[in-house]
């Protein structure tokens, strides 16, 4: 009998195989960034169906193939069902995703970048906190996880900006969003991210496009 192996991680895609199955992408904190199949999860009633969706955090039950995983059964302790009142939110919250696949590896520690997402997707849901502060926290702790980034802004700015930049660099995860910016601050805090990930990230977002356009940006 094959060895039932339970990781922590949260659903970043999800793609249908063949006729009933899914395919899914799951950043674990154990093993990084596995693929797992759910078979009969595209079948009406089949219990795989409310847990093989994008954002679905919790324990997953898996037995481990040579390449992937198969899906035993999960225990979900946040599907961020809220996500979907909010058409805005959504948008950021599938670039997280998109951004947390891109970064994220097979085999490497995935605690940091799973925790990041995790608060990054709660935080979304915060009202006080803007999101677009949020998705610039979100992208340069991403890349300070991955060691692409520099220790000061990659462009002079304003004392206020300066400090926001180096809180994020050197806060942990848990405190990153416990602050505001005002709105010329939080500009110039946006264009030093956007420098340094220009400077890192070679891929083009189909979720941000998207974000962009219903923005107007």
């Amino acid at each position: 009998m094959r060895e039932t192996e339970k990781l922590t991680g949260m659903v970043l895609k999800v793609s249908p195989v063949g006729e009933m199955d899914k395919r899914l992408v799951i950043l674990t904190r154990e093993r990084g960034k596995i693929t797992a199949f759910a078979r009969g999860a595209r079948r009406p009633g089949n219990p795989f169906m409310a847990v093989s969706r994008p954002f679905a955090f919790g324990q997953f039950s898996l037995y481990a193939g040579r390449d992937s995983y198969t899906l035993q059964s999960a225990e979900i302790s946040n599907y961020f069902d809220e996500l979907a009142a909010d058409m805005e939110c959504t948008c950021y919250g599938s670039y997280f995703l998109e951004f947390t696949d891109y970064y994220s590896r097979e085999n490497i520690d995935g605690t940091g970048l799973l925790k990041l997402l995790y608060q990054s997707v709660r935080a979304l849901l915060k009202p006080a906190l803007n999101n677009q502060l949020v998705l610039r926290i979100f992208e340069l702790k991403a890349m300070v996880l991955n060691g692409e980034y520099t220790e000061k802004p990659p462009r002079q700015v304003s004392d206020s900006a300066n400090y926001a930049w180096e809180y994020v660099i050197g806060s942990p995860i848990e405190h990153l969003y416990t602050f505001t910016l005002t709105e010329p601050v939080l500009i110039e805090f946006s264009r030093c991210v956007e420098i340094n990930k220009k400077r890192y990230v070679d891929r083009e977002f189909h979720s941000l496009d998207i974000l962009q356009t219903m923005m107007g940006s």
